[in-house]
């Protein structure tokens, strides 16, 4: 049986956390995938090895973490043993955080939230509009992961967050291996998706594909969980 890490502060107020089991459930049907999940809370996910022998790794929404250094260290330890990782609202912004410290060498890149304020270093910022329970459109790169997954050059999508990556800094996440393949539509091409082509499979997005309508699972989920059956643990 392959497990997968959901790395985040579980709680039932936050509808995503309600959802992703039963998503992973629904999966595990459709792909007849020997699948099973476990919740690592952000402080355990900072403590050394708490990650190590699971298929995949997914880190949740639901930010302010409780432990900033958790959800560094989930994105770092997916990214560097090549373990799936899945990384939607909240996770995208730390799996970025993660890249620029560790990666890019800006040791003191800032998530605005996190910190209680803007500041000079802020890597995640507030975003020019807040997309907390909006819906938009993303274009999506040919070729890239995410445009694989979901079949189409263009989809609509459902998010619930109010801080995205800071555009003075994606030069330098780019120029590093960070591949952007995701920008809204309507919001001056704002970044949306990233990605690690060179990962057995690394996706982050702002959007939240577990908060898609209805109970089946998005591409992106079903495309996650696909890649963690693959891994040999």
């Amino acid at each position: 049986m392959k497990t997968i890490a959901l790395v985040g502060d579980r709680s039932p107020a936050v509808r995503a956390h309600t959802r992703i089991p039963r998503l992973l459930d629904a999966v595990r049907e459709l792909e007849q995938i020997d699948l099973d999940v476990y919740w690592v809370p952000t402080p355990e996910a900072a403590e050394p090895g708490a990650l190590a022998g699971f298929a995949g790794i997914w880190l949740t929404p639901g930010s302010p973490y409780q432990d900033e250094a958790g959800g560094i260290a989930a994105a770092r330890t997916a990214r560097t043993a090549g373990i799936p990782f899945l990384g939607t609202c909240g996770g995208f912004q730390h799996a970025m955080l993660e890249f620029a410290r560790d990666v890019c060498g800006i040791g003191d890149a800032r998530h605005a939230e996190n910190e209680g304020g803007a500041g000079d270093d802020d890597l995640i910022v507030p975003l020019s509009c807040s997309l907390a329970g909006h819906e938009a459109a993303i274009g999506l790169t040919p070729g890239s992961l995410i445009e694989r997954l979901i079949g189409a050059s263009r989809t609509v999508e459902r998010y619930h967050c109010a801080y995205g990556l800071a555009p003075d800094r994606i030069g330098l996440l780019r120029a590093h291996g960070m591949r952007f393949t995701g920008h809204d539509e309507n919001e001056g091409g704002e970044v949306r998706v990233a990605e690690l082509p060179d990962h057995p499979f690394f996706l982050a997005t702002l959007f939240q594909p577990e908060l898609a309508a209805g109970d089946t699972p998005h591409p992106v989920i079903r495309g996650f969980a696909r890649a963690t059956a693959q891994l040999s643990v």
